[in-house]
């Protein structure tokens, strides 16, 4: 297998060459580069079956190498610092990554990911998905559903809801359509808080585009667009309706 890194801090390109080397000996790195520019000069050469890339470089993002080579017929590892809003555009987008410092087992498991069968048109959504959620001004357009038959790329202003069942999320979009993933509600919940969706309760996150009203008696619930209703817990009451009034007046 042969890889390519690419990274504009020399230590972090030496780092996981030297892991790649001590520990994948099936893996050659062929070319290692510090821009995009350089990236797409050596992609172009070696034609990788790994690619090693840094989401911000002192040329552009790493996104766009990828625009540049597309189609892509290779696995994507992207490396990053702790970058809330990249990380984010990465997760959502079902993408691999890797975080500076590197950390070994986090290399190990992001190449076992990668050896994974490539189906190049999955790639390609969950790239597509990437690159709006990079552009959005900090705001994730798209969001990669994983179900058990396929992928499935979701604008974020579609969901109208999401409802946890134990380790499973159900998310119900405009339309009347519903998806079911094997991830819990946690996981989107920190993935998509700065997307306009916010947890009003232990098993629900709500979309503040879609709440019609604050219904007070029960307990307090909200009542939404699509003719669903939603409990709010009570010690996030005050947090939700202070979300409901700072969406008011975005």
């Amino acid at each position: 297998m042969k890889a390519i890194i690419v990274d504009d801090e020399p230590a972090v390109r030496n780092t996981i060459s030297t892991l790649l080397r001590e520990g994948f000996p099936e893996i050659t790195v062929c070319a290692q580069a510090g821009s995009v520019g350089e990236g797409f000069v050596a992609v172009m050469e070696h034609k990788p079956d790994l690619l090693f890339l840094d989401v911000e470089l002192p040329d552009g993002l790493g996104f766009d190498l990828l625009k540049k080579v597309s189609p892509v017929h290779f696995r994507t590892i992207f490396i990053t610092g702790h970058q809330e809003y990249a990380l984010d555009a990465i997760k959502v987008s079902a993408l691999d990554y890797i975080l500076k410092p590197i950390d070994q087992d986090e290399l190990r498991s992001a190449i076992e990911k990668a050896r994974e069968v490539l189906n190049h048109e999955d790639e390609q959504m969950k790239l597509q998905a990437l690159g709006e959620n990079l552009q959005g001004k900090k705001i994730l357009k798209r969001i990669i559903l994983r179900t058990a038959d396929a992928l499935q790329l979701i604008s974020v202003s579609d969901i109208i809801r999401a409802e946890a069942d134990s380790n499973y999320t159900h998310f119900h979009l405009s339309g009347g359509k519903h998806i079911m993933v094997s991830r819990t509600i946690k996981e989107y919940e920190a993935m998509l808080s700065g997307s306009g969706l916010i947890r009003v309760h232990q098993s629900h996150l709500v979309n503040l585009n879609y709440i019609d009203k604050f219904m007070k008696h029960d307990g307090g619930y909200l009542q939404l667009r699509d003719g669903s209703s939603v409990p709010v817990s009570p010690n996030l009451k005050q947090k939700v309706l202070q979300a409901i009034t700072d969406h008011l007046y975005e």
